[in-house]
């Protein structure tokens, strides 16, 4: 992720702000909301809207009012009401707009009874908050250790320290409930802070971290994508794909929510289908379906009795013979109906990048008995050599007298044409 700004440098760091993904414009985190009110004037007699939406670590959001009426802007750092003491965030959104983020959240937009905001967070605010953000990783470490000696059964995935120190927050995942009363003791007196534990799902758990999903891209979840809808395998049964759950599962162990992307056109492809456990009644025998193509609108159906041969038709075809059977009919036979399936002579690969071997890379393996057998040959050529250089002209007679012994035992070979 990076806005215009903040292109990706070396070691992955940004070249612009150099401010890993919290930039000044606020263009690089996915929950941004562009303020395309920001140049309008406001009707006369209207107050601009007194609150202020804030965001924390981890995209976490909240609303709050501006009582001072202080000069705010996308970007700046503020010092906000928290329970107890004080939290430092950044200003995503100011104006009208939020009185439409808060009617999209369904939130009473009731401004007097949201948290104030005391002020701009000033250096020394900035400094405290830095310092709490450096020990999160050191008190993580030291936190699952604590977990692990406990043997409770969950994972703790993140750590937030509030602004000013006063409170951290430890975010965990769980398949079953934990009992961790003993846990948050352990805590207080190891951190000597407040604790505040807070569940999350695996799919917000991925979110928080990231990372590449198996398309190579970065995780969609943690770019883009902010409500994270059900996943059913009956998904993954429209869109023709098997059901292996290493192929079907993301990194947080769930259903990719990337099946849910294509769904409504599979669907919509799917109604002129019928249904896979249909019958064909014909005067050969009742035939069943073997296999569908969405794509081509293409359906394989076998006999009985004959299940070897397949036979293709075409979706309209097959609700013909549909509409013919409940008539209380039945049709002669599927071959009247098959529908010719021509193999394309096109080329599968084209030489894109000038290079037309797909199996460039693949070199077969030579094995080790081979390379025993070449350097052994090598070792006896070489002993030769050594031979011929010392025996000299004794070494030549006795090829010769080998070369008439030769003919003698073939004396129908002929000689070789050198012509």
């Amino acid at each position: 992720m990076g806005c215009t700004s903040c292109a990706t440098g070396a070691n992955g760091q940004p070249k612009g702000c150099k401010n890993n993904g919290t930039c000044g414009t606020d263009g690089c985190n996915k929950l941004t909301v562009f303020d395309w009110l920001s140049n309008m004037s406001l009707p006369g007699n209207q107050e601009p809207f007194n609150a202020v939406e804030v965001r924390f670590k981890n995209g976490r959001k909240h609303f709050y009012q501006n009582p001072d009426k202080l000069s705010l802007s996308i970007g700046d750092t503020v010092a906000t009401e928290a329970s107890p003491g004080h939290d430092i965030g950044m200003v995503t959104l100011t104006g009208e707009l939020v009185r439409v983020q808060m009617k999209k959240k369904k939130e009473l937009i009731d401004v007097p009874a949201l948290p104030k905001i005391y002020r701009k967070a000033t250096q020394k605010d900035i400094d405290v908050w830095q310092e709490c953000r450096d020990r999160e990783a050191d008190i993580q470490k030291r936190s699952r250790e604590i977990a692990i000696r406990l043997g409770l059964q969950m994972k703790l995935s993140d750590i937030e320290f509030q602004g000013d120190g006063s409170k951290a927050i430890f975010y965990y995942t769980a398949e079953e409930r934990v009992d961790f009363r003993q846990l948050i003791k352990e805590f207080a007196r190891t951190f000597n802070t407040r604790i505040e534990m807070k569940q999350v799902g695996l799919r917000q758990e991925a979110a928080r971290l990231g990372g590449i999903g198996s398309c190579g891209r970065e995780l969609c979840c943690s770019t883009w994508l902010t409500d994270f809808r059900s996943v059913n395998t009956s998904a993954a049964r429209y869109q023709q794909l098997s059901l292996n759950p290493q192929k079907l599962a993301g990194q947080c162990g769930k259903l990719k929510c990337c099946l849910n992307y294509e769904l409504d056109t599979y669907l919509e492809a799917l109604a002129e289908f019928p249904k896979s456990d249909v019958k064909l009644k014909t005067e050969k025998g009742n035939a069943y379906c073997q296999k569908i193509d969405i794509f081509k609108g293409l359906m394989w159906f076998v006999y009985e009795k004959d299940g070897m041969n397949w036979h293709t038709l075409k979706v309209e075809k097959v609700n013909e013979i549909i509409a013919i059977n409940k008539k209380g009919k039945a049709v002669t036979s599927l071959e009247e109906y098959i529908e010719d399936v021509g193999v394309s002579s096109e080329k599968v690969f084209s030489d894109v990048v000038g290079q037309d071997s797909l199996t460039r890379f693949d070199r077969p393996k030579r094995s080790k008995n081979n390379r025993k057998k070449k350097s052994s040959g090598s070792q006896k050529n070489r002993n030769k050599k050594n031979t011929r250089g010392k025996g000299g002209k004794q070494k030549q007679g006795n090829t010769s007298n080998m070369g008439t012994q030769n003919k003698k035992r073939n004396p129908k070979r002929k000689p070789k044409n050198n012509a």
